[in-house]
């Protein structure tokens, strides 16, 4: 089963929790095991990292894994990588899109986050998709 609006809730105020912690204005998106928009918030970042935030969070929950790890994978497939990041929309393929499993270790959505450092989304992402345990 896909993630529930209600812990869809709770992983982005989670994930907002970090953010303020940090300081640092970022969009965070949670998407349903489809990669469709179930949450967002927008910490007065810039516009352009909306649809990155998105992005991220699709990219890791269409294929089960962050959004980094899908960007070693792509960089290892050489002259394929071009239509890898242009398949399904577009693919954003730097870290801040965590996975988000239920209990049993099912994935159940993703949550995406950007406008901070690759770093910084990766941390608050993830505390949004461990904040539901």
């Amino acid at each position: 089963m896909g993630i529930s609006y209600d812990l869809a809730e709770k992983a982005l105020k989670a994930a907002v929790g970090k953010a303020k912690a940090l300081n640092i204005p970022v969009s965070i998106a949670v998407v349903d095991a489809g990669g469709h928009l179930v949450s967002f918030a927008r910490l007065d970042s810039v516009y352009g990292v909306i649809d990155f935030a998105v992005k991220k969070a699709k990219t890791a929950v269409m294929f089960g894994v962050d959004s980094e790890i899908m960007g070693s994978i792509i960089a290892g497939a050489e002259m394929h990588g071009y239509g890898m990041l242009n398949s399904n929309d577009g693919l954003l393929t730097i870290a801040g899109g965590v996975v988000i499993k239920n209990a049993q270790g099912e994935i159940i959505g993703a949550i995406g986050s950007s406008g901070g450092s690759p770093e910084e989304d990766k941390e608050i992402a993830g505390a949004g998709a461990s904040g539901i345990a």
